[in-house]
């Protein structure tokens, strides 16, 4: 099969896409055939070895633990171990690949358990392929925050990916949102929700004298002092560079807001696999809107 490796800390030239050993099942694992991954902070950040504790977790000198990048996929299940009883050959589902990655190739096994679920029925592979990481962040922040319906929160670096699935769950939650942007994803953020949009680019948000049950920094880049100064007494601040617990079946809540209308995914650019570079230099640009999808399979 054909994979996207890497053998050096580096810039995107160091991803060489490569033919290597199809993989088999474990007794509980699902083969799929993987139709869709995307390119997220997680892979362009472990490529890069940024920040340098990156070098603790694959590898003092070069990737050791993690040589297959993309940490989320969607695709059809080709083959499933002797004691998967919940999935079965033909299956299209979507999954997070969990810090072993791995979804830059033709084909990954993963052990079948609550990162892996049914895709929704009305998402492409590529549009299901966006959702595990980005939205199962956005939401375990928004639960450990404590948000509730009429609940009032500021979302900064709400057209990212983690920021756009953000909006929308707060606002299935019954929260009023305000999102905080640049000026060119204003209109894109309000049509996912967000009540009022402040541009950071024509100034400090942190000055907006509204202030919040729950703010919450999506791309971990904020003041978390600044931020702190605007919750109402009580408020909770949260943030990406944090933690936040997962639950049972939260991938499968997704399915249920994604299946209801409620949850979409923002595809900014998709890339075939043998672009896997370009789709690194661009996301590491800082300039993405949403997701950037890596299509493998042509019926993504």
């Amino acid at each position: 099969m054909k994979a996207v490796i890497y053998e050096k800390y580096g810039s995107p030239e160091v991803l060489e896409l490569r033919e290597i050993e199809k993989p088999s099942p474990k007794n509980n694992e699902v083969l799929i055939k993987v139709h869709a991954t995307t390119v997220t902070a997680g892979d362009w950040r472990l490529r890069k070895a940024e920040p340098f504790l990156a070098r603790i977790f694959n590898g003092l000198f070069k990737p050791t633990r993690v040589k297959i990048l993309g940490f989320e996929v969607a695709g059809v299940v080709e083959e499933v171990g002797k004691d998967v009883k919940a999935y079965k050959k033909g299956d299209s589902i979507f999954a997070s690949c969990g810090f072993k990655f791995g979804g830059y190739a033709e084909y990954k096994c993963l052990p079948v358990n609550d990162l892996v679920a049914i895709k929704p029925i009305n998402m492409s592979f590529g549009e299901a392929a966006a959702v595990p990481i980005g939205g199962l962040t956005a939401l375990r922040f928004l639960r450990k925050a404590g948000l509730k319906s009429g609940d009032n929160i500021l979302i900064y670096g709400a057209s990212g990916s983690v920021g756009t699935y953000a909006v929308q769950i707060a606002r299935s939650f019954g929260a009023v949102v305000t999102a905080v942007c640049s000026a060119t994803n204003v209109e894109m953020v309000r049509s996912l929700g967000a009540e009022q949009v402040i541009d950071y680019t024509a100034g400090d948000f942190t000055k907006t004298e509204t202030r919040f049950n729950v703010v919450f920094d999506a791309v971990g880049k904020a003041s978390a002092s600044a931020c702190k100064k605007l919750l109402k007494p009580g408020g909770k601040y949260v943030s990406v560079s944090g933690t936040a617990k997962s639950a049972p079946g939260d991938l499968k809540a997704l399915k249920e807001l994604i299946e209801s209308g409620k949850l979409k995914a923002v595809i900014d650019r998709t890339y075939t696999l043998d672009q896997i570079r370009e789709a690194h230099q661009y996301a590491e640009s800082f300039r993405k809107k949403g997701n950037i999808v890596i299509k493998i399979a042509d019926n993504q």
